[in-house]
């Protein structure tokens, strides 16, 4: 399991050891705002836990929990996935972070190594972020990394807005 690193944190992939911090994480109902629209269960987070672990294991890649540098707090998670958690899909990028960080560029930051990992790990033609059509702090970041909106979609029973990148314009953003 691939770990990544930036400059403030270090992305270690979800496992038992990160319960408690993903429970907080999950929990918060300004973080579940527009993801779920409700806290998550203790019980939903040791599922998603064990979910994300056998994902780990068939696809090599999933969800990464944020471990902030200075404190060793987990202060977010993210991820690289299939829409729709189907691999005849694209691959996508999302994050969550902890509303404490939120407006730090914590974001942007582990969503810039993410999207690096799809797209030089994994070679991935393109990438495709969702968000809450009201989630403008999510759309920001999202532009932020280069990603165009391509319209409203549904993915995982919701309406969601959908940014997408292709690998050759990632790759002219970093040069």
């Amino acid at each position: 399991m691939t770990i990544l690193a930036t400059a403030r944190l270090r992305l270690e992939p979800v496992c038992p050891a990160h319960y408690e911090g993903l429970r907080v994480l999950n929990a918060d109902p300004a973080v579940q705002r527009y993801i779920a629209g409700r806290p998550e269960t203790p019980e939903e987070t040791a599922a998603m836990i064990a979910r994300v672990q056998g994902r780990w294991q068939q696809f090599g890649y999933s969800w990464w929990s944020f471990i902030e540098n200075d404190t060793g707090e987990l202060v977010g998670a993210g991820c690289i996935q299939h829409l729709g958690h189907d691999p005849v899909n694209e691959h996508e990028i999302g994050w969550r972070l902890l509303p404490s960080r939120w407006g730090r560029g914590y974001a942007t930051e582990a969503a810039r190594r993410m999207a690096a990992f799809a797209f030089d790990d994994l070679e991935a033609p393109s990438l495709a972020a969702i968000c809450h059509p009201e989630n403008a702090d999510s759309a920001k970041v999202m532009r932020r990394l280069g990603m165009r909106n391509r319209g409203i979609e549904n993915w995982h029973a919701q309406t969601v807005a959908v940014y997408d990148i292709g690998a050759d314009a990632f790759a002219a953003l970093r040069t």
